[in-house]
Formats: structure tokens, C-alpha cells, sequence
């Protein structure tokens, strides 16, 4: 199973139904060099790069089943977000 979040390819998917965990990895899951929790209590993990390799839902179906959704805000690394407004 493979889940597209924009141009991010999670192709490793684990969940945990007793904890409702939903573990989400670009290729196999691996340390990162960052990792943060968002707003909405979920852990997003970084790489070297400041690229997304994993992200960590909890209460992943319990959300679901509520909202219909699950909200999850991303941090834009700085010089990204530099580079974009330079070219505009």
C-alpha cells in the first residue's frame, strides 16, 4: 500500500490497531536527523535534507471516524520558502 500526502510517497504503512496508530515511511522507517510533533499531536520526522521520511498519526482512526479527516501541518524549511520568493 502506498499513501500520496502532495509530493511525498509514504510506500511503508503500519498500523497499530490496539494503540490506533497509523506509521507512515518513505522506504523503510530509519532514524531521523530531526523530528517534531505538530500541532495536532502527531510526529513528523525529517532527514538530513529537511525532507519528510515519516510521519506518526496517533488516534489515526478514532480521527477518522470523528472528523472524516485528518489535519496535519508541515514546517517549510526557511531556505525553501527564500528561494520560492526570490524567483516571484
Amino acid at each position: 500500500m502506498t499513501i500520496r500526502l502532495g509530493h511525498i510517497e509514504f510506500d511503508n504503512i503500519v498500523y497499530d490497531d490496539v494503540a490506533d496508530v497509523l506509521y507512515m515511511s518513505v522506504g523503510e522507517p530509519r532514524d531521523p536527523a530531526r523530528q517534531e510533533v505538530n500541532p495536532g499531536g502527531h510526529l513528523i520526522r525529517y532527514d538530513n535534507d529537511e525532507q519528510v521520511i515519516g510521519i506518526t498519526l496517533v488516534n489515526a482512526k478514532w480521527l477518522m471516524d470523528r472528523d472524516g479527516e485528518i489535519e496535519l501541518s508541515l514546517r517549510l524549511p526557511s531556505d525553501d520558502l527564500a528561494l520560492a520568493l526570490a524567483l516571484a
